[in-house]
């Protein structure tokens, strides 16, 4: 063999070699990614904007992912501190009674229960198996054990199995329940809390208010959970309550049956019957991966792995990972190209069905930018009117899902490639992302990670002679570029205004959504009533099982 060939041969078995080395598998789990494993990995090949001297920011809006969970042990962990804040804050609110603190129904009250259970230190940014989930891990372990039963019986050499398998048991055997908050996405939502009161001086200088930092969130435990470990860490040293100085808060949210705003996903009909009939296609599509996988797998282990096991098996690294920090067990069973793939099918599920896949995953997110086009300007007329300090709105802060987040990033045109920003204008077909190994914008652990936030600061800049107000987009805490206007992080307010918000306007929510509602005027009573019980035993049901296997 030619001297040449053997040098090319040995660069490219030791750059392979290397990039096995440099793979972070915990970067590369989708939407199950923790947020403190990416929330620092940005495109090199974009300079974000310099502020202009003169500028400040007058007013913040916050859209934020909240999903994490906690379990029963840690919960007891929590327990002494929550008794010891109870009774002070029971009496704080007792001799504070013009304190508004919004509780519109029972679900409110347990959100105020919520607030008071949320240790000083905290975590979020992660989520444990649903019991849907949890089940399938134990099936899953039950499994195993038949493998490795058959494999003794036909004699087979058990010398590639790995080791773990022999004893393994599900981490989540004998959990009853899913949906508590994750003691170390409280501690990451709590930092993160710090941060942008420490970033963002100017605008959490004034005595908290509800009217001046409202704080609103789904009727969902974990998201109203995120909202409250956030806000222990922006308004933490700024009370009385506990060890931490920390202070009460008002949480607010709207009914699950009609919260347009932040469920828009839930509240469409539309919707969920497209995504319903959409995993067809979607298993079409990921089929010849896991049959590839599946294969590679049964070969390298000597295992008669099914596509099943495969799929059970990426859930099991995924919740590993972000849980429990483990990644020599059911991650090492991958190579990194089978991980790259295998993240490329859940990216390509969250393309379908919450992004750019269709226009209704993100249109009817509408009422959303609208809300957030109000409160800018509400902003700006109380800046143009030098209204007194404290008498105006100076952050909006909102946590929800990853079916809000995704949908409100695409609303701004954010990791489109290429020419695709004028085609949603159009409101022309995406392609899918490409597969790997090709590079693409549109990764599930940058776009929707465990506590994603995108950010939409106001800035006044008096000294700019052709526009006095601008908008900076902040993705994950790190600028990003808006292609509508002009690819920069830092847009003219009535260019932003124009170009990017305004064209969705066009659309409206109960037109795109309740396609179906005058049909139902037609049905009998009977029908209706049933409806009604349906719809009353789903919101009293598991919150583990949404309508059409939403993932939240």
């Amino acid at each position: 063999m030619p001297m040449a060939a053997i040098l090319l041969l040995f660069l490219t078995l030791f750059s392979i070699s290397k990039a096995d080395r440099d793979f972070d598998v915990r970067q590369h789990l989708s939407t199950v990614t923790r947020y403190g494993a990416v929330k620092d990995i940005v495109d090199n090949s974009f300079i974000p904007s310099d502020i202009p001297q003169g500028c400040a920011p007058i007013h913040l809006n916050l859209v934020m992912h909240g999903r994490s969970w906690v379990s029963i042990v840690q919960c007891f962990q929590l327990l002494a501190y929550w008794i010891s804040l109870r009774f002070a804050a029971v009496i704080f609110c007792a001799k504070h009674s013009s304190f508004e603190i919004a509780c519109y129904s029972l679900n409110c009250l347990l959100g105020l229960i919520i607030l008071l259970e949320i240790s000083s230190v905290a975590r979020h940014g992660t989520r444990s198996p649903t019991k849907k989930r949890v089940r399938e891990m134990e099936k899953l372990a039950s499994h195993i054990k038949e493998l490795i039963e058959d494999a003794k019986q036909r004699n087979l050499s058990l010398q590639k199995v790995p080791a773990w398998f022999h004893n393994w048991e599900s981490p989540w055997k004998g959990k009853l329940k899913g949906g508590e908050l994750d003691i170390k996405g409280e501690e990451e939502l709590y930092q993160l809390g710090i941060r942008v009161r420490e970033r963002f001086p100017d605008i959490f200088n004034e005595e908290y208010h509800p009217d001046v930092y409202p704080v609103k969130t789904t009727q969902i435990p974990r998201a109203s959970a995120s909202a409250v470990a956030f806000g222990m860490g922006l308004f933490s040293g700024k009370g009385s309550l506990g060890p931490g100085r920390h202070r009460a808060f008002a949480v607010t949210s709207e009914s699950r049956a009609s919260d347009t705003i932040l469920r828009f996903f839930e509240c469409c009909q539309t919707y969920k019957d497209f995504r319903k009939n959409q995993e067809p296609s979607f298993n079409k599509l990921k089929e010849p991966i896991l049959t590839e996988i599946t294969s590679a797998l049964a070969k390298r282990y000597e295992f008669n792995f099914t596509g099943q096991d495969i799929s059970s098996l990426w859930f099991l690294c995924k919740q590993e990972s972000s849980l429990l920090d483990i990644t020599d067990q059911a991650c090492s069973l991958f190579s990194p190209t089978e991980v790259a793939l295998l993240e490329w099918t859940d990216d390509i599920q969250m393309f379908m069905v919450k992004g750019y896949g269709k226009s209704l995953n993100y249109r009817m997110g509408v009422p959303l930018l609208k809300d957030v086009l109000q409160s800018m300007s509400e902003a700006i007329n109380a800046d143009e009117d030098n209204q007194l300090p404290g008498s105006y709105e100076k952050a909006r802060l909102r946590f929800a899902h990853a079916e809000t987040v995704v949908p409100f990033s695409c609303l701004l045109g954010l990791f489109l490639e290429g020419s695709d920003f004028e085609r949603i204008q159009k409101e022309e077909p995406l392609d899918l992302p490409p597969k790997p190994p090709q590079k693409r914008n549109w990764r599930g652990s940058i776009v929707a990670p465990f506590a994603g936030n995108n950010m939409l600061v106001l800035y006044s800049c008096p000294a700019n002679s052709s526009s006095k107000y601008f908008v900076q987009v902040l993705h994950n805490e790190h600028p990003i570029p808006m292609p509508g206007c002009g690819s920069t992080d830092f847009c003219p307010f009535q260019v932003f205004k124009d170009k990017i918000v305004e064209p969705h306007f066009v659309h409206d929510y109960d037109t795109l959504c309740n396609a179906h509602l005058e049909e139902s005027k037609h049905k009998p009573e009977t029908s209706k009533l049933s409806q009604l019980f349906r719809w009353i035993f789903r919101l009293g049901g598991n919150d583990d099982t949404p309508s059409h296997g939403v993932e939240l």
